[in-house]
């Protein structure tokens, strides 16, 4: 399994509705065991590898990241746990 930075186990990256930037990148992250990250730290860490709009402004951290049964990101699981758990945001 990949390490994304020297904290973080995964990330998985979903885009959520906005009414100005119309769907902003939001990160699901998993830190490593007894690890402790910031989002400014994740900032630092994308900030120069990818475009800036790519950088999400928002993160949420998570014990486990759901899988297929063949180890993909289920990616449409993490839409729903976002819209159960930012119901507001869903709507434009």
């Amino acid at each position: 399994m990949p390490a994304y930075g020297p904290s973080v186990l995964e990330a998985a990256v979903i885009v959520v509705p906005d009414t100005k930037w119309i769907e902003p990148p939001f990160a699901y992250i998993v830190p490593k065991e007894r690890e402790t990250i910031l989002p400014p730290e994740l900032k630092e860490l994308l900030s120069g590898k990818v475009a800036k709009f790519w950088i999400p402004d928002e993160y949420a951290f998570i014990t486990a990241i759901p899988k297929t049964s063949v180890g993909k990101f289920m990616k449409s699981t993490l839409r729903e746990r976002y819209e159960k758990e930012h119901p507001a945001s869903t709507n434009y």
